[in-house]
């Protein structure tokens, strides 16, 4: 397989999993959370190295994924018990457990070669020269990718699986309470999904990219469907779109892989806003949308 093979395939893995997970996310108004999240877990990571002494330690994902977790948790803490604004929440969260993360590498971290930066701006470019799953003696490819395929398999299976619960603790939570599902309990599960793809993903493509692939595939799809399923496809179809068009601009500039596929993920959105608002004198960008007349909430 080529160079260009495994990191624009490794780019729709990643943006296949935040892009369903941003579904829904999208639609509870909890967008940013994914944003809080990767910030989150610089300190899970950092005391990890501490402990072991190597950047590319399982316990390196470990402790990211239980930071994230506690992230999690704290967040809902806030909201839920101390009854503060969610948008207060994250960022009272984010804020501070990134500046721990900062505060323990620039104190404590010394012999081994970690910063912020590494879990900002991740580099796709160098994801065919890492390391390898080998099978009777001959490389697959790289791990990475295959760590993302998992990943992108297990949010698949949980949605699927959980499908109605989700869909219907989204749109009315007040519904899914009178109907015997908790919607507080798939909250959490959500939340926990995102916390594990943006662990996932980080060392490959950065938390940049990740927030990217959260928020501008499935905005992009909200404008132009007409029901959560319609929204879920397009959402792959314009993650796969900015991976593609984003490695190739980046060739053609030199410039950073993960920047350009964050950047068509914008451009793809801008662009069926734009054309959406051309051809259809009729619509109302700020207008809000009826879930329900608009067939997103079948019951």
């Amino acid at each position: 397989m080529s160079d260009a093979f495994w990191i624009i395939g490794t780019g729709f893995l990643v943006a296949a999993s935040c892009g369903l997970l941003g579904v829904f996310l999208l639609l509870k108004k909890v967008t940013m959370i994914g944003d809080a999240i990767s910030h989150s877990v610089l300190p899970g990571i950092v005391i990890a190295v501490m402990l072991s002494g190597s950047l590319s330690s399982i316990w390196v994902f470990i402790g990211a994924g239980l930071a994230g977790f506690v992230a999690v948790l704290i967040i809902d803490l806030l909201k839920n018990k101390f009854k503060l604004q969610n948008d207060a929440s994250l960022g009272l969260t984010f804020t501070v457990m990134f500046a721990l993360g900062v505060v323990l590498i620039s104190s404590y971290v010394g012999d081994v070669h970690i910063d912020q930066e590494c879990v900002l701006y991740g580099e796709i470019t160098f994801l065919p020269l890492s390391e390898s799953v080998v099978w009777n003696g001959k490389e697959l490819g790289p791990k990475t990718f295959f760590n993302l395929l998992g990943n992108f398999v297990l949010v698949g299976i949980m949605l699927i699986f959980f499908f109605k619960e989700f869909k219907v603790s989204s749109f009315d939570p007040g519904f899914s309470a009178l109907s015997g599902i908790g919607p507080h309990r798939y909250h959490l599960l959500l939340l926990g999904l995102v916390s594990l793809t943006t662990v996932a993903s980080f060392e490959a493509v950065g938390s940049i990219l990740v927030v990217s692939f959260l928020v501008g595939p499935p905005l992009a799809a909200y404008q132009i469907s007409r029901n959560l399923s319609q929204m879920l496809v397009f959402t792959l179809g314009f993650g796969l779109l900015a991976s593609i068009f984003g490695y190739f601009f980046a060739l053609k500039l030199n410039s950073s892989i993960s920047a350009s596929m964050a950047l068509f993920s914008g451009i793809i959105f801008a662009l069926i806003y734009l054309i959406k608002g051309l051809f259809l004198s009729n619509w109302n960008p700020f207008m809000k949308r009826d879930v329900v007349e608009s067939g997103f909430f079948e019951p």
